[in-house]
């Protein structure tokens, strides 16, 4: 299986937020469609949108003749009815979507998944399959994490977090420690897919070493084998999907094969590392230090407001004390460019899967 991130197809509340489907001028149209001996329009159920996201979808929607269903909660067996009628329903990424909601969804009639996001493992994708329900990721704009990568390299060999917190603190002091400048050091980029070549492309300005490593090579790179990939870079940024080959792959063994002050960049998915094995390699000051903007155990955390209640994570806690680790809450793919194309990517993959339908 690749290592690359390509676009494959496998098989709260209940308020929405909007639904074009029930607005009177919208049934008018549809009736003056079916009057005429138009197609009636595509409907489609959004589940899990976000106020960002709902404004795209309003605005896009009538340009692809589509009629959507908004909600801000999560796709759940509580919440079926609002797909009711439809086969097709775009989710996010931010909640698992459990197999008894997905045989739920295929009881209901529904036959395709959009998910807005390039990463699926919050779905059994094989399960869906089994009860009827096609599934599909959406393509977007690689810069907006690959940009954010390389703003997380250069904070973590620079020291940010420790120089943003003294100065918030008005202590102007100089670290103890200087940083150092990329174009000295080597950078191991472990999947080479859309979003891993732009990192790579940005990362050529910089004039620094890189060292590529993807089961199936697809960009012009000094491609080695994995673990001669650890032994010799000084910073290893991660950009391969999640799946049952890749969990774990920076696991207590290979993290133990990494230089002495080391860095980790993650920006594709918490569980592609042992987080049990990466805090103490970072405590003890093995590892220079870490960029994480993915974590195990992130959900119900990340995209949540928890300054009055406690953190769950141990982990997270620990890692968050570290003056070399730098967290954020998966959010390397929030740009406007980056939504607007998860969006529309979204709206287009549920049109050609009716399309391929109807027409054999």
């Amino acid at each position: 299986m690749s290592y690359s991130e390509q676009a494959r197809t496998a098989s709260r509340r209940n308020r929405p937020l909007v639904s074009s489907s029930s607005s009177a001028a919208s049934d008018h149209h549809g009736e003056h469609r079916a009057a005429a001996g138009a197609a009636p329009r595509m409907r489609i159920t959004i589940y899990g949108c976000g106020q960002d996201e709902a404004v795209l979808f309003r605005e896009m929607a009538p340009r692809f003749d589509v009629v959507p269903t908004i909600t801000d909660a999560a796709v759940s067996e509580a919440n079926i009815d609002l797909a009711s009628g439809n086969r097709c329903i775009s989710v996010g990424h931010k909640t698992r979507i459990t197999n008894s909601t997905l045989l739920a969804l295929g009881r209901a009639g529904v036959a395709y998944v959009s998910t807005r996001s390039i990463g699926y493992n919050h779905i059994d994708v094989k399960y869906a399959e089994s009860v009827g329900i096609s599934v599909e990721n959406v393509a977007y704009s690689p810069d907006s994490v690959a940009d954010y990568t390389l703003m997380l390299m250069l904070m973590a060999v620079r020291n940010a977090k420790s120089v943003i917190r003294r100065a918030d603190v008005h202590d102007y002091r100089l670290n103890d420690a200087p940083g150092r400048e990329l174009r000295d050091l080597t950078i191991g980029v472990i999947g080479t897919g859309r979003i891993g070549a732009a990192v790579m492309d940005r990362l050529r300005a910089f004039g620094c070493r890189m060292l590529a490593y993807d089961k199936r090579p697809t960009t012009s790179a000094d491609y080695v084998t994995l673990d001669e990939l650890l032994r010799r870079s000084d910073i290893v940024t991660l950009h391969t999907p999640l799946n049952a080959d890749t969990h774990h792959l920076l696991n207590r063994r290979r993290i133990g094969q990494l230089k002495n002050g080391a860095f980790i960049i993650n920006t594709g998915r918490g569980s592609l590392l042992d987080t049990e094995a990466l805090v103490p390699a970072l405590e003890s000051g093995r590892l220079g230090g870490a960029a994480l903007d993915v974590l195990e155990g992130e959900e119900g955390i990340f995209y949540a407001d928890c300054r009055n209640k406690p953190i769950g994570s141990k982990q997270l806690l620990r890692l968050q004390d570290l003056p070399n680790v730098l967290i954020s809450p998966h959010t390397a793919y929030y740009t406007d460019h980056a939504l607007s194309d998860a969006v529309e990517n979204s709206i287009l993959n549920c049109l050609t899967f009716e399309s391929g339908n109807q027409h054999g």
